[in-house]
């Protein structure tokens, strides 16, 4: 199982949030790019980034830190936040992203996923985030009455990369993750399965590797914390 090291972006800073909510960010540093080396030096074998002030806009805002990591680091980065369109799926690419994350548009616009994931094989992933199984789009600001494991079912012949799930009440709470709700959807799709939300201890890592069927993790704020050691957790998770 792969832990992917976690880098929010607002307002060009890293950042973590409380459940979604904007008002409730915690600044964890303004160079994110020297974040991104620290994570490499540690061992990582991908980096996660996530254009929150993007996922609100609908189109990328901090581009310019984003460039900065890919210029900085050599292990692949993943980025959601704003990616809506073709063009901009492709010009993330051009830049040197190993994958994209397609959320939002996952809901609105199911055809351009399947659009861009055969136009760029094995580079577009699908964000799931929910709020008690259902969905909710645009920085999770809107809630839809689509169920999770139905919107991965429908794209299981669509050949994306992978599902990122997030259970939007465990994110940045430090409570642990949704555990079984993860298994579950794990279970129900052909697709790898990335746990996100509530990743908070060495347990929780152990946990999600224990179910068999979960391909990666995405941590933050317990690795900012220091509640979960980097580097001990890559080695552990590679046993």
């Amino acid at each position: 199982m792969i832990l992917y090291p976690a880098i929010d972006l607002k307002d060009g800073q890293c950042v973590r949030l409380l459940r979604g909510e904007m008002s409730a960010a915690t600044v964890f540093g303004d160079d994110p790019a020297a974040q991104a080396l620290k994570f490499q030096s540690a061992g990582c074998q991908w980096l996660h980034l996530v254009d929150l002030n993007g996922a609100f806009a609908g189109a990328p805002v901090n581009a310019a830190a984003v460039e900065a990591i890919l210029k900085a680091v050599t292990v692949p980065a993943q980025l959601g936040g704003g990616i809506r369109d073709m063009a901009t799926i492709a010009m993330w690419l051009e830049k040197g992203l190993a994958r994209v994350i397609l959320g939002t548009v996952a809901v609105e616009n199911p055809a351009l996923v399947r659009q861009a994931a055969r136009a760029f094989p094995g580079k577009v992933a699908v964000g799931i985030d929910a709020r008690k199984g259902f969905v909710a789009t645009k920085g999770w600001a809107h809630e839809t009455t689509v169920q999770a494991t139905d919107l991965a079912r429908s794209f299981e012949d669509a050949g994306v990369a992978a599902i990122i799930y997030t259970d939007i009440d465990r994110d940045g709470a430090m409570a642990g993750p949704n555990i079984e709700a993860t298994e579950s959807l794990a279970r129900a799709v052909t697709i790898p399965v990335i746990a996100s939300g509530g990743v908070s201890r060495m347990q929780d890592l152990i946990a999600l590797k224990a179910t068999g069927v979960i391909a990666g993790a995405i941590s933050g704020r317990a690795l900012y914390d220091g509640a979960i050691d980097l580097a001990a957790a890559i080695k552990t998770l590679d046993i």
